[in-house]
């Protein structure tokens, strides 16, 4: 009798694209992220939209990419490409600028330590028009905020 030969159990690779968004009206002023995650098939895996109280603009922004790289790895993401339309985020988080401001440079450790859960993961730069579906859900979350008392974050969905 012959013995087939046992494989181990191989892990199904689950690649995504993260485009978030941050925003504030006033900056600092009532504040929200958008975050839309896709898998490759195109179809939407998660959406998120949050009111974030009054912040600056840039703290929205990382907030967004923050909560974007918590939502994929809860998803089961390994490869991710992360789309920012925050030139700041992007070339801060990819080293090519210096981070003075204590508070951006604490998210940025926050991120990059989230970064570094996934197989493997890229963060770009993209033009508004090209994340627009997340900018929507941002303005959501700040429509929502500029109605709460000030300071009070909430959850859209």
């Amino acid at each position: 009798m012959r013995q087939l030969q046992t494989h181990p159990r191989r892990r199904v690779t689950v690649r995504a694209i993260l485009n978030t968004d941050g925003g504030a009206r006033g900056n600092p002023g009532p504040a929200g992220i958008g975050v839309v995650l896709v898998g490759e098939d195109g179809e939407v895996i998660a959406e998120l939209a949050r009111g974030l109280g009054v912040q600056t603009n840039n703290v929205a922004e990382y907030e967004a990419v923050i909560a974007g790289l918590e939502l994929a790895r809860e998803s089961g993401v390994d490869d991710l490409l992360v789309r920012v339309d925050s030139e700041l985020v992007v070339r801060q988080l990819n080293g090519d600028w210096k981070i003075k401001n204590d508070r951006l440079r604490r998210l940025a450790v926050r991120a990059r330590s989230l970064m570094r859960g996934f197989s493997t993961v890229a963060i770009e730069h993209v033009p508004r028009g090209q994340n627009s579906r997340a900018d929507a859900l941002a303005n959501e979350a700040m429509d929502a905020a500029e109605e709460r008392a000030p300071g009070e974050p909430g959850l859209l969905f």
